[in-house]
């Protein structure tokens, strides 16, 4: 049974820096995509970044891009999210998510890595919450 854990999430002040991890278990982890998905209140979940099974391919929303950074150990099991300059409209439960990498041209990844309903594992999510 596949399962994620986040951890690192907690109150920062606008401006601060928050790492979130994602510890994966049951299945193997290198064959699998990771994705974190972030949902407000009162708010629809949106896609934050993916990472493609090998760590070489990355995407972000245009919200997050230059302030986030996605990373894995593929040792680990655990995919990472470096938050930087956090803003108050960065405060969410974030998840992060898995499904089995997907074969195709880098656009037809990108797009599927960006849809949520191509995961099929979810996290319990964590909490983040950015003062003004």
């Amino acid at each position: 049974q596949v399962q994620l854990v986040e951890s690192g999430g907690g109150l920062v002040q606008a401006g601060g820096s928050l790492t979130l991890s994602c510890a994966a278990s049951g299945h193997t982890f290198s064959n699998y995509a990771m994705g974190w998905f972030r949902q407000a209140p009162g708010k629809e979940r949106e896609f934050v970044s993916a990472i493609n099974w090998s760590g070489g391919t990355t995407y972000y929303a245009d919200s997050v891009k230059g302030r986030f950074t996605i990373s894995r150990d593929n040792a680990k099991n655990t995919v990472y999210l470096q938050m930087n300059s956090l803003k108050p409209e960065d405060t969410a439960v974030y998840y992060c998510a898995t499904t089995l990498n997907p074969w195709g041209t880098r656009a037809e990844e990108s797009r599927y890595l960006r849809d949520g309903a191509s995961y099929d594992y979810w996290g319990q999510g964590t909490q983040v919450t950015v003062s003004s």
